[in-house]
């Protein structure tokens, strides 16, 4: 059954955040549990809430619950940004359902192409590996990859709307790492918007220092995986500067419709 809850943060419009994560798959599902899945999502919940998102929880849905879901918060309304999280096991171009059944992100980005959405800020964080492969921190110069890799990503990217960024926890082809205390991606990201003036950073700007905190200040350890790193990498279809972790209230401007600086003087 899967576990949902909702914070209401009033009856009036306002920003959005979903919730989708797979800790238990079903039985007979070769996929393991993934018990640091529970500690991200209540991490989150608690920094998006003070932030003034309305966050909605989904534990362990199947492929098409998951599907159906997005369907639906696609045509809900939002205030300005609509924020979602998927956390699961993962190849590249796809999350895994509690059912073990691959969800395509191309058809989950492609919901959000349409007249409700139109304008708003979309944003979607991926939890999950993109492949198997392991990263040593070292810089490898290449003039390909698989073209399964290519044609699977192309497609990703080809489907995000417009006014819409997509974090990946890792780059095409890597393993993404998720230990009890939470996964490094998400947990990191809960940092920064916990931290003074984290949320008030421009988005780019957060998304890279994101990727500059996991790349540098994590590595992992044990026998078989130690001194591995993970990099994550975001796509971005944003026309404008957006803002969209200031504090309720203090919202800055998108750059688009800044006033001139003769009309700061006047503020």
């Amino acid at each position: 059954m899967p576990l949902w809850r909702r914070t209401n943060a009033g009856d009036e419009e306002c920003n959005r955040a979903v919730l989708v994560s797979e800790s238990n798959f079903d039985h007979g599902v070769p996929l393991g549990r993934r018990p640091g899945a529970e500690k991200d999502t209540k991490r989150l919940h608690g920094a998006l809430t003070r932030l003034g998102y309305r966050v909605d929880i989904h534990m362990d849905l199947n492929a098409q619950e998951i599907y159906t879901l997005f369907k639906t918060e696609s045509e809900q309304p939002v205030k300005e940004c609509f924020l979602a999280v998927l956390s699961s096991h993962g190849e590249e171009g796809c999350v895994f359902g509690a059912d073990g059944m691959p969800v395509r992100l191309s058809h989950i980005f492609s919901c959000f192409n349409n007249t409700h959405m139109e304008g708003k800020i979309k944003l979607f964080f991926i939890q999950s590996c993109r492949g198997g492969e392991l990263d040593d921190g070292v810089t490898v110069e290449t003039d390909s990859a698989g073209s399964d890799i290519i044609e699977d990503t192309l497609s990703q990217y080809m489907s995000i709307p417009m006014d819409t960024a997509v974090m990946y926890a890792t780059a095409p082809g890597y393993g993404a790492f998720m230990n009890p205390l939470g996964a490094v991606f998400l947990q990191t990201f809960c940092i920064l918007l916990e931290e003074e003036g984290g949320g008030a950073l421009e988005l780019t700007r957060l998304l890279t220092r994101l990727s500059h905190r996991v790349a540098f200040c994590f590595e992992a350890k044990g026998r078989l995986l130690g001194g591995k790193k993970e990099m994550p990498c975001f796509v971005s279809r944003l026309t404008r500067e957006v803002f969209p972790f200031a504090e309720p209230g203090r919202r800055a401007w998108p750059m688009d419709f800044l006033p001139s600086t003769t009309d700061l003087t006047n503020i």
